[in-house]
């Protein structure tokens, strides 16, 4: 008979030594990574929930509540304007011909009001469900269909060689500084943001206007785009209007060289 000490039979009581088993250790890993995911998932959503779109709505509603409030300050900031040179003009000890050279550079520089007969060129995108009007034309990708910076560039830029003595797109004044700039299928004008369709009244002779829109290169590439594809366009002479004067800041910044 067998002395050892794993031997049944024996008085001593054998310790056992307890394995896991592969199977076992893969289901605690499994349920680990599911708690993880779970805390990870409710950390993030934050009680919203995350499968939806909220927070690009809530960034849209951001853009659009900063640019009123813009809209507020540049109204806040003409009126101070107006404030300020009201009381500058009692006492600042100038002569009437020196008055009257700083009321004409105020208006070439756009921050007067400026009434005349105008011209209004208004943009639009085309329907989304828009096809090819004529023959030999690939039918359109979405980017054939939304207006563009270029564009209201082009017609912008079209009526300075009119011989436009002033514009406002949308309801904005615009001056020497002023960027006209697009980020999809919005405008960003001075702080504010436009949906289509986009507005431009000029001040200036209207023929001439029309004259300068029609020899624009770019523009006739556009109509292309109007003809084939049904982008917006509409030119109306208006007669007289009144502009408004820029309100927004003319500080100028520029870059300074670094010195050595």
């Amino acid at each position: 008979m067998s002395n050892s000490a794993d031997s049944p039979g024996t008085g001593s009581t054998p310790e056992r030594t307890r394995r896991f088993r592969p199977v076992r250790i893969l289901t605690a890993a499994v349920f680990a990574l599911a708690g993880l995911i779970f805390f990870t998932s409710f950390n993030t959503a934050k009680g919203t929930n995350i499968r939806t779109d909220t927070s690009l709505l809530k960034l849209s509603d951001l853009i659009h509540e900063r640019s009123r409030e813009n809209g507020e300050l540049d109204e806040t900031n003409g009126a101070l304007r107006k404030d300020i040179e009201a009381l500058a003009e009692r006492d600042d000890g100038s002569t009437k011909a020196e008055d009257d050279k700083l009321s004409a550079l105020e208006k070439r520089a756009g921050t007067q009001k400026l009434k005349g007969d105008s011209l209004t060129v208004t943009l639009n995108d085309a329907p989304p469900d828009a096809t090819a009007k004529l023959p030999g034309y690939p039918e359109p990708q979405p980017d054939y269909l939304v207006i563009h910076q270029q564009d209201l560039q082009a017609v912008v830029n079209a009526l300075w060689q009119g011989g436009a003595k002033g514009i406002k797109v949308m309801d904005q004044r615009l001056i020497s500084t002023s960027a006209v700039r697009c980020v999809g299928n919005t405008l960003i004008l001075q702080g504010r943001v436009y949906s289509p369709p986009y507005k431009i009244t000029a001040v200036g002779n209207p023929g001439k206007l029309q004259k300068a829109l029609a020899a624009s290169p770019a523009i006739q590439n556009y109509m292309v785009y109007v003809n084939v594809y049904g982008l917006g366009w509409k030119v109306e002479e208006n007669g007289p209007v009144t502009l408004p004067g820029y309100s927004g800041t003319v500080d100028l910044h520029y870059a300074k060289p670094v010195e050595q």
